[in-house]
């Protein structure tokens, strides 16, 4: 789990690995309640509708999204769910608002909360982070930023092959859950990155005053997309402290992946790797 602070940004970018639904499963596809694939209706309550049925559903079941881009606002998907056996199969894009002040402070903009035995798998995300970016680096209030996609008080959880797209505040948080959060080919799994800069435009060589304390990853495993898995990239400004990393196992291509750390300091414990920069 990852349990993170509202400061924290926890950058991760997922490559695309589909996953077939479950055979004999009841498939509810988003479209037949109202979702539209034009990258401008909301198809908020048309996703709440599907999942409600496939939460509801006794038997296992397959919440689908076809090919298509679907602009969506805060989605919370709640349980608990009459079964435990729940596929949520991105074949599109899920697109947050241009505009940053649509989500403001929330917590988050999509969630998984109560629930178990629930895959996520395949899809892209596009946060459309560049306006919150552009107005934290102007120095004025703004939002703290919403997770991209939150796990809490729930267990047995797999995510797997998400990408994200202009994401610039793409970080998965897993709070209050049970059982290890499993990676699948995931490029750098673990991040904290205060000196990114999308596009590489308005922000070379400019580093994040956002204070990073007290983060925790425990019980993290799985594969990494790339060879360094756990990368710590903090600023000089504000380094980054009160780091811990408790029974970490990720892996590169059947071998050991590695771990970088830059103005970091925290402590490891239990199993570790990569080997711990920290």
């Amino acid at each position: 789990m990852a349990n993170a602070r509202s400061t924290c940004f926890l950058l991760a970018s997922l490559v695309i690995v589909f996953t077939p639904c479950l055979a004999g499963a009841a498939q509810y596809n988003v479209l037949n309640y109202g979702a539209k694939p034009d990258g401008r209706t909301d198809s908020t309550k048309a996703f709440l509708a599907a999942w409600t049925q496939a939460c509801g559903s006794s038997s296992r079941s397959t919440l689908y999204v076809p090919p298509g881009r679907y602009f969506l606002l805060n989605v919370q998907f709640n349980g608990p769910c009459k079964n435990n056996a729940i596929v949520v199969r991105i074949d599109g894009s899920l697109l947050a608002p241009t505009d940053y002040r649509v989500i403001g402070n929330a917590a988050s903009w999509i969630s998984f909360k109560n629930v178990d035995g629930v895959t996520v798998s395949g899809g892209i995300l596009d946060g459309h982070g560049s306006g919150l970016w552009d107005c934290k680096q102007s120095g004025n209030n703004c939002p703290s930023g919403a997770t991209t996609l939150s796990v809490s008080n729930s267990q047995n959880i797999v995510i797997s092959g998400l990408h994200s797209l202009n994401s610039q505040m793409f970080h998965i948080v897993v709070n209050g859950c049970h059982n290890h959060a499993v990676m699948t080919n995931v490029q750098n799994p673990i991040v904290i990155d205060q000196n990114y800069c999308p596009d590489n435009k308005n922000c070379p060589g400019q580093s994040s005053g956002v204070k990073i304390s007290g983060v925790t990853y425990q019980d993290i495993h799985g594969t990494s997309a790339t060879q360094v898995a756990v990368e710590f990239d903090c600023s000089k400004r504000s380094p980054c402290t009160g780091i811990k990393m408790e029974n970490v196992r990720l892996t590169y291509m059947n071998q050991p992946a590695g771990a970088s750390c830059n103005n970091a300091d925290g402590t490891a414990s239990g199993f570790i790797q990569p080997s711990s920069c920290l």
